[in-house]
């Protein structure tokens, strides 16, 4: 969960008054929120819902207190929409010719507020938590902040040439070009390879030609660099999702409008139509409105509420909110700094909190319950048994990993195997097909101890499976494998019988052929009632040699799912 920091004097400058450790500690769960410690004048936060971006910043908890106590909903002028549009007095951020992979940029003005030390650590810790967490480490949202005295208007924002445009990037005192910068550059390094493989990188600057920033990477030491004391500033976003920009643009702007600054609107022209035009005057308002029944709210917290009473707890989350009496339906508007609201159960959540969690009374349940183990988990249990009783070792593996473990080392093509989205490391690419590669993995490191080596688990494993509605379907699967200087077929097929006749499953066998995991002729499929059961066999020494595994090995792996099925 996300956690942040705020000093004591600043947060309580925010909420308007002094608190303890106790009324923090009280007051909290109103913002979603925990108090996860209290010295040395620094208050640490942890945040306790990933939907709640607008929480991740000191004024953004504030603001949520401040709404609960005082029941009174902060307003926001300066905001445009559908239907209407707000004076942005000539600022505009021009879009030209955009990367492919990251088509949008949309920015806000501020001014009227000097920035204290305490402003500086607050913008920027609200700038790394939407762009690292909410924004994925820039890859949906990269952020800068820039002096805006220094900007001629309008701003332009464009996919650029890497070799043929440079400046000086922040932290730096020469001029690079936008490719060096991914080479040299600490922050390009790091996050260069977001964009390292596009055609144009994007590029952002003023109408004098002054360069603003190589989003995502890295801003300019010239306008880039704010400092204590600055009165205007500039806030441009990027990427390729322009609701997530939007969003985080709608935080920022009300986090420094809470902060004392003057929010100046800036009209976006983008080089394409957008599902919102292609003109935006941003910050710009494009939540729809959210609804629930006085009935749902009942029959989810188990208090009969009036409408007086739902719309004064909506009120207290800052929520605007009218009940049509006759219809029994609670129509609210979803505040600008929000985008969490995806069904009508969770416009019911924020009436709880609103009501106040204290206010529930507890309940014994009226009904009860004998837990026990699945079916599933007394057979999982049995074979382990088994297992340990031939000498076995039990064994517990990761249910994600990488392309060359369960691919590339296995020597299989992995057409039916469930591959990540958006995998936070190429570790985590795959969801495991087979008990196999993890077994493999351990005796791959295990070259030093004793052999032989016999080691298992009863686990989970996932693939395609185009006849499920999802598409993929999940198994009870057990595998286990021995190493040794004379392992072979007899000594796995040996095996395989002491443990189905300890399970009472009558089986046959068929050669295994064409699986590259095995030694075609040294290996064979288990059938019961016609269906396959699972395979055992020698390992081929390629794969052997893939892991790192000096050993004749053998490996087994049954669907415990089809065991239940003969079973029962």
């Amino acid at each position: 969960m996300p956690k942040i920091e705020t000093k004591e004097k600043s947060f309580f400058n925010y909420l308007g008054r002094s608190y303890t450790d106790d009324e923090l500690e009280a007051i909290f769960p109103v913002a979603k929120a925990e108090l996860d410690g209290h010295s040395d004048g620094i208050i640490k936060i942890e945040l306790n819902d990933t939907n709640r971006p607008d929480l991740w910043s000191a004024l953004g908890v504030a603001r949520a207190i401040n709404n609960y106590n005082e029941a009174e909903i902060t307003e926001y002028d300066f905001f445009s929409s559908a239907e209407s549009t707000v004076d942005n007095e000539g600022r505009e951020l021009q879009i030209h010719e955009a990367p492919e992979n990251r088509a949008y940029s949309i920015g806000f003005a501020v001014k009227g507020h000097v920035v204290s030390d305490d402003d500086l650590l607050s913008l920027i810790q609200s700038q790394e938590k939407l762009c690292f967490n909410y924004g994925r480490k820039r890859k949906t949202i990269a952020m800068g902040i820039y002096r805006s005295s220094l900007i001629e208007f309008p701003i332009h924002y464009q996919g650029a040439d890497p070799d043929k445009t440079s400046f000086i990037p922040l932290g730096m005192d020469e001029v690079m070009s936008l490719r060096e910068m991914t080479k040299k550059h600490p922050k390009g390094i790091e996050y260069g390879p977001i964009v390292e493989n596009d055609a144009t990188f994007p590029y952002l600057y003023d109408d004098r030609g002054n360069a603003l920033s190589f989003p995502p990477v890295i801003n300019s030491a010239d306008l880039g660099a704010v400092k204590v004391g600055d009165d205007a500033l500039f806030v441009e976003m990027s990427g390729p999702i322009l609701k997530n920009l939007l969003l985080a643009a709608s935080i920022m702007s009300c986090d420094m409008a809470d902060m004392g600054f003057t929010i100046c609107p800036v009209k976006v022209v983008f080089d394409t139509e957008t599902e919102y035009g292609n003109e935006l005057t941003i910050p710009y308002y494009f939540q729809d409105p959210i609804s629930c029944t006085l009935e749902q709210v009942e029959k989810t917290t188990g208090v009969k509420m009036d409408s007086t009473t739902v719309v004064l707890a909506l009120k207290k989350m800052g929520i605007y909110s009218f009940c049509d009496e006759k219809e029994g339906i609670v129509y609210a508007t979803v505040p600008e700094y929000r985008d969490d609201f995806l069904h009508a159960v969770d416009l019911v959540e924020d009436v709880i909190i609103g009501y106040g969690l204290n206010n529930f009374q507890p309940e014994m349940p009226q009904a009860f319950t004998m837990g026990r183990l699945t079916a599933a988990e007394e057979l999982g249990r049995k074979v382990k048994d088994i297992l340990v009783g031939l000498g076995f070792q039990e064994m517990m593996y990761n249910y994600l990993g990488s392309r060359k473990e369960y691919i590339d080392n296995m020597c299989v093509d992995g057409s039916d195997y469930i591959q990540i989205a958006n995998p936070m490391s190429e570790n985590f690419e795959f969801v495991r097909p087979s008990v196999i590669p993890s077994l493999l993995e351990s005796e791959s490191v295990s070259a030093h101890s004793p052999y032989p080596h016999k080691i298992f688990e009863v686990g989970k494993i996932a693939y395609l499976f185009e006849k499920d509605n999802s598409g993929t379907i999940t198994k009870n699967s057990l595998g286990f494998l021995a190493a040794d200087t004379l392992m072979g077929y007899n000594e796995v097929a040996s095996l395989v019988n002491t443990l189905l006749y300890f399970l009472r499953v009558e089986y046959k066998l068929v050669a295994l052929e064409g699986d590259p995991r095995f030694i075609d002729g040294r290996g064979a499929k288990m059938f019961a009632s016609d269906k396959q059961i699972g395979l055992f066999g020698e390992i081929n020494p390629v794969v052997l040699e893939n892991w790192g595994c000096g050993m004749p090995t053998i490996a087994c792996e049954i669907d415990l799912d089809e065991i239940l099925a003969l079973n029962n």
